[in-house]
């Protein structure tokens, strides 16, 4: 999909470490001293061209380190970020903090007229779409439309505007790559997000040397065009994907290749969520049989912004519980929630003398040094972080900062922050981006933690626990190689089986 992350095919000692993993480790490790060895042995039999390994284990009760290598050298974590993001925003909003979106207007409702604007006033909620809604992703807009028909609404005389002031006015992470943004794991920010500020193109397969048939949603909306040069190939052909947005606009080129009989579907981002927002708000509003006589306007567009103060409050929206939120963040690697929920942080927060704007990732990571970071016992002038998901390579940890995070997070006073980070992290086997690793290994529903992926970067960091019944905290990154990313993650599966067959 993206040629950034095209790596040379694995190696056969890549495929040896595979099969291997789908075996009991040899020998189960009692000492200490074992327990080294076989580690060591692990990374070394992988052979990874100049890789930098950093791992540190410990036992989650005592803190006592188990096994240690290059701990104080900072690595990039890719999306072991999300670890920090969740963590923070769990540790100083609660795990119960919700989302809150409001309808407000600025006019009168007289015989079925809304006499003036209607505005959305977002405060981050990353998840109004189809994630919690079984995919249907205008289920809360439909809803909206019933509220204000309830209210004795009918037409709405003025503008659908979208207040998205909450975040500052960077739309995307500190350090992204210029050639991640058209697709959907590296989306715009906003405060007002819809269907993780993405559209959903569908293509399907039809007679060899045809376009294949086009659609998208949600609703087939006119915020974007899409121009379909795509290809029907034989069936018995792949899928090659290849899609294109100019930057800064919604125009999109659907070049694909899809077999005849085949569907493909590719979530592409759209620039300005915000627009979005209100524009399919709109288009919805419109279906539900309210008549809307102005545009949707971003916030931004309009050349004085109407003040809140004494506007009427028509109803807000709710979010499920950051609890909730944080489980597809960390199972499925969410980038947009994590960095939504980051933001979520600077949002109420007013900033001190000298500190950055309010609703931005850099306030944000001040207040998560400042109530999370430091008080989990980090060197906060060493960690830097620039974004909330790990997409920048700007970002740089150790294996301590990353094991002395979880284990505040182990040790929290609160059971239910606790828990809510540990029911988040991808289980080894079972779900998430884990749900096909350390399978056949006594990791295998055991381990518990969360993956991270860039070019010439692999981390796994979390829990596992051991055949003696001790939970022990776990991180390893692996950076600068030139071997495949999937060797680094077979050498971090090795150890986790390796830590989970331990009889001490």
């Amino acid at each position: 999909m993206n040629p950034y992350y095209m790596r040379p095919a694995p190696s056969l000692l890549a495929i040896l470490l595979s099969y291997l993993l789908t075996l009991p480790v040899a020998a189960q490790t009692r000492t200490g001293a074992e327990l080294r060895a076989a580690i060591d042995e692990a990374v070394a039999s992988g052979g990874i061209p100049n890789a930098w390994w950093t791992i540190l284990v410990q036992d989650a009760e005592s803190g006592v380190p188990l096994y240690e290598k290059d701990t104080g050298r900072s690595f990039i974590p890719a999306s072991n970020t999300r670890l920090y993001s969740s963590a923070a925003a769990l540790d100083i909003l609660g795990p119960e903090y919700q989302f809150e979106t409001k309808l407000i207007t600025d006019g009168i409702i007289a015989d079925g007229v809304l006499h003036g604007n209607l505005t959305v006033v977002g405060s981050g909620d990353p998840v109004i779409g189809g994630r919690f809604t079984d995919g249907d992703a205008t289920a809360y807009f439909r809803a909206w439309a019933d509220s204000l028909i309830s209210l004795g609404i009918q037409t709405i005389d003025g503008h659908i505007i979208g207040d998205d002031d909450a975040f500052d006015e960077e739309y995307i992470g500190y350090g992204w790559q210029f050639d991640d943004l058209p697709w959907w794991y590296a989306a715009e920010l906003s405060a007002l997000s819809f269907n993780d500020n993405c559209v959903d193109i569908r293509l399907e397969g039809r007679q060899p040397g045809m376009p294949a048939s086009l659609s998208w949603e949600p609703l087939g909306t006119t915020y974007v065009t899409v121009r379909n040069e795509s290809l029907s190939t034989g069936a018995d052909t792949s899928v090659e994907e290849d899609y294109f947005r100019r930057q800064g606009t919604n125009d999109f080129v659907a070049r694909s290749r899809v077999p005849e009989g085949r569907v493909e579907v590719e979530s592409l981002s759209v620039s300005n969520p915000t627009a979005f927002f209100v524009h399919v708000l709109r288009e919805v509003l419109l279906e539900a049989g309210i008549s809307v006589r102005g545009r949707s306007v971003d916030i931004d567009e309009l050349p004085v912004k109407p003040a809140r103060d004494g506007q009427t409050h028509l109803f807000s929206h709710f979010s499920p519980p950051l609890a909730d939120i944080v489980h597809p963040l960390n199972k499925r690697s969410h980038n947009l929630y994590a960095e939504q929920v980051l933001r979520a942080i600077a949002v109420q927060a007013l900033p001190e003398a000298d500190e950055p704007p309010a609703g931005s990732a850099a306030l944000a990571l001040t207040r998560a040094r400042r109530e999370t970071f430091g008080p989990a016992g980090m060197d906060t002038v060493r960690i830097q972080l620039v974004d909330g998901s790990g997409l920048a390579r700007q970002n740089l940890v150790t294996s301590t900062m990353t094991t002395q995070l979880l284990s505040y997070m182990w040790h929290h006073e609160d059971p239910a922050t606790r828990d809510a980070f540990w029911e988040s992290l991808p289980i080894a086997g079972v779900d998430g981006t884990l749900s096909s690793r350390m399978r056949g290994t006594a990791a295998e529903g055991n381990a518990r933690a969360k993956t991270g992926t860039l070019g010439s970067v692999a981390a796994l960091s979390g829990y596992v626990r051991t055949a003696a019944g001790r939970v022990l905290i776990v991180s390893m990154m692996a950076n600068h190689y030139t071997e495949s990313s999937r060797t680094a993650r077979l050498v971090q599966d090795q150890v986790m089986a390796i830590l989970a067959q331990h009889e001490n």
